[in-house]
């Protein structure tokens, strides 16, 4: 670290920052501004937005400890003003200020006078100083005010634009107790290794043209990226075409391959999001039959042959006139998050909010808010697998270079509160530009792109992540669904649903054609898992994930009992409360499944057998299982299915599965099975 140049005045500071700082725990209490009281001019340099205007002089600083400029800062309306310029903040609280701080991001040197208030609005000069053109870019000017115990509730800043050229930025203006110099710091994650390396994916993906926007699958076993400026694209080698790449069981990753016709065609083509199963590929613009293109967003799907033609997702209001958009789509392909720039922007590109609606269209885009979104511009969102951690890039936090990653963690299903984002750090972050982070269920590793010491413009990287800045673990639950009797692959429909208050959490499909289902689970939860598929019967089972702190994959070959009669259907075991006739309010959508069966099959009769296990005396047992089964008939008789289509038996323990010995198989034995007697 270079030795920082401090000029000293008697009671003015000027700080030149020539490094970045980590996240640290602060010694002292530092107020930011938190509002605007009154000012001579804003600089507003777009129609809508907030780029330069005064609020950006509140909170904490955007640019430093970075110098440079900014629209995340406050910039008077003109460069050279003959007249005086100044600005007046508030801070939440009046405390004893024994320091001043004012974040000069650039053009420093203007301020010629700088004045205190207490609570009772009377007026302190702090600082009277000449403006003078500086040789730095910018700086931390620090005042500490010669009057004792001065309690301090408002600053005012007035500066002299006219003898500094140019225009003059301010980032930020904070006030402390403590004469400790107050510092610009980078919002760092805690306890991220600093040590970690990132790796260039190397000559296999990585070209002497651009490669951005790597989409890694969930199962981390293909990686899909835009490369542009290659001989090797469809069309104009200058536009950007859709590759992918596949690693083998040691990890090692394919040549890189045009994914070809249709997902390539003579215009812009963009990779942005995949589904949880990997069967659905989203894309940037709509595709025409004959070739063309127009803006807006897209899906494909995987089919025997390969990608279908794809289809227009229609995002309600998103402005076609925009220059360009990022999305992502939720693991559960029910949200969008969009980079997009719109009138209602804090500046440049902000990330907004979609939900899918139930025409199968995305309702308007709402602002994610300011907490997230600054007056400069935040893009390329990726939504991790736990449906939680969202990473994006942003010009407007502080950062280590020209546009660095960023993480929030969603607070609740709103989707509009979200934790104050955190830099991913020097290891990921560089002096230059550094985006497109993406992760896939593991967790292990996170896929972006940057520009730092590339053969191309920009490549992709890779970098082993810390457990701080990991997603939430996840499960992958993962199989085929098959005839019971015969073992032939049936083409089903598979939902997991949250077992507490029976939500349906995802959904995935199961065609032989394309492969198994998967499905993408958090933890601590039990869900139910369920298949269908016409001409079968809906089965349901239980994963218990409450236990499990980390990643893996389960295989769950689902089996379905084809409606004919003599088909037996085991029902849930944990549809009764323990030595309990009373059914389990989440079990009901299981019952509802043999309401619906029956109604779609009017003639259908039904037997309905008790079994329990061989705890405590025989006659309680059967006494139990008779209550259990008239439980299970009251329910199908309160949704409208005939008594007499019904018949129920009574077994106790006299028809164990499994073993009684240990609790787990016992379990087993307590059961409802119903068999088709009659169709």
């Amino acid at each position: 670290m270079e030795r920082p140049m401090i000029l000293l005045t008697r009671f003015i500071t000027f700080f030149l920052l020539t490094s970045v700082f980590p996240n640290y725990s602060e010694a002292q209490e530092v107020l930011w501004a938190s509002k605007v009281l009154g000012y001579s001019s804003e600089l507003r340099p777009s129609a809508f937005g907030h780029a330069s205007r005064a609020k950006q002089i509140l909170g904490e600083p955007n640019k430093l400890p970075d110098f440079g400029t900014s629209p995340c800062a406050w910039s008077p309306a003109e460069a050279d003003n003959r007249s005086e310029d100044w600005i007046k903040v508030g801070f939440e609280k009046a405390i004893p200020a024994k320091q001043i701080a004012v974040a000069e991001n650039f053009n420093p040197g203007a301020i010629v006078r700088v004045y205190a208030y207490d609570p009772a609005g009377k007026e302190y000069l702090v600082m009277e100083s000449p403006a003078v053109q500086q040789t730095v870019k910018g700086r931390i000017l620090r005042v500490f005010p010669k009057q004792q115990n001065l309690m301090v509730n408002a600053v005012k800043l007035v500066l002299q634009t006219g003898k500094v050229s140019g225009f003059n930025e301010i980032d930020a203006v904070g006030i402390s107790e403590s004469t400790e110099p107050i510092e610009a710091r980078i919002n760092v994650a805690s306890g991220i290794d600093f040590k970690s390396k990132k790796e260039n994916m190397g000559s296999a993906i990585n070209s002497t043209g651009q490669d951005v926007a790597p989409v890694i699958s969930p199962d981390g076993k293909t990686l899909f990226f835009t490369r542009s400026n290659f001989a090797g694209n469809v069309g104009n080698p200058a536009m950007q075409d859709v590759w992918f790449s596949t690693a083998n069981e040691k990890g090692q990753w394919s040549n890189a391959v045009n994914m070809g016709s249709p997902i390539n065609n003579a215009g812009p083509n963009a990779a942005t999001s995949i589904s949880a199963d990997g069967k659905t590929l989203y894309l940037i613009n709509v595709y025409r039959p004959d070739g063309s293109m127009y803006f807006g967003f897209s899906k494909s799907f995987k089919t025997k042959t390969g990608w279908s033609f794809p289809k227009e997702s229609k995002i309600l209001n998103m402005l076609e006139k925009t220059e360009s958009v990022e999305i992502t789509v939720s693991p559960f392909e029910n949200v969008l998050i969009i980079s997009i720039q719109r009138p209602d922007t804090e500046g440049g590109k902000d990330l907004y909010i979609s939900f899918l609606q139930k025409d199968e269209t995305w309702s308007e885009p709402r602002n994610l808010g300011s907490l997230i979104n600054s007056a400069d511009d935040e893009g390329t969102p990726f939504l991790a697998l736990d449906n939680k951690t969202l990473y994006f890039s942003s010009f407007g936090h502080s950062g280590y270079g020209r546009g660095d990653i960023f993480l929030t963690r969603r607070l609740d299903d709103t989707w509009l509160k979200w934790s104050k984002p955190e830099n991913l750090g020097p290891s990921i972050n560089s002096p230059l530009w550094d985006a497109y982070l993406n992760v896939p269920a593991t967790g292990e590793y996170a896929y972006f792109a940057a520009s730092e010491k590339t053969p191309g413009t920009e490549d992709i990287f890779r970098i082993r992540m810390s457990p701080e800045i990991k997603p939430e673990p996840v499960v992958i639950v993962a199989g085929n669904v098959y005839e019971a009797e015969t073992t032939k692959p049936v083409k089903s429909e598979v939902v997991a649903e949250i077992k507490k208050d029976n939500s349906v959490f995802s959904k995935a499909t199961f065609d032989p054609e394309t492969g198994e289902y998967r499905l993408i689970l958090p933890l601590k939860e039990v869900y139910k898992v369920a298949a269908s598929g016409e001409g079968y019967f809906p089965i349901s089972e239980e994963i218990d994930l409450t236990a499990d702190n980390g990643f893996k994959t389960i295989r769950k070959n689902l089996y379905l009992q084809p409606v004919k009669k003599g088909a037996q259907i085991r029902l849930s075991n944990t549809m009764f409360a323990q030595s309990s006739a009373a059914v389990i309010e989440t079990s009901f959508p299981e019952l509802d499944r043999i309401v619906n069966a029956m109604k779609t099959y009017p003639t259908m009769e039904i037997l309905l057998e008790g079994h329990t296990d061989n705890q405590g005396e025989v006659q309680k047992n059967v006494k139990l299982s008779a209550d259990r089964v008239a439980e299970v008939k009251k329910y199908l008789l309160s949704k409208g299915i005939e008594e007499k289509r019904i018949q129920t038996k009574a077994w106790g323990p006299a028809r164990p599965i499994a073993s009684n010995q240990t609790e787990q198989t016992r379990q087993r034995n307590r059961r409802v099975e119903f068999t088709i007697l009659k169709i």
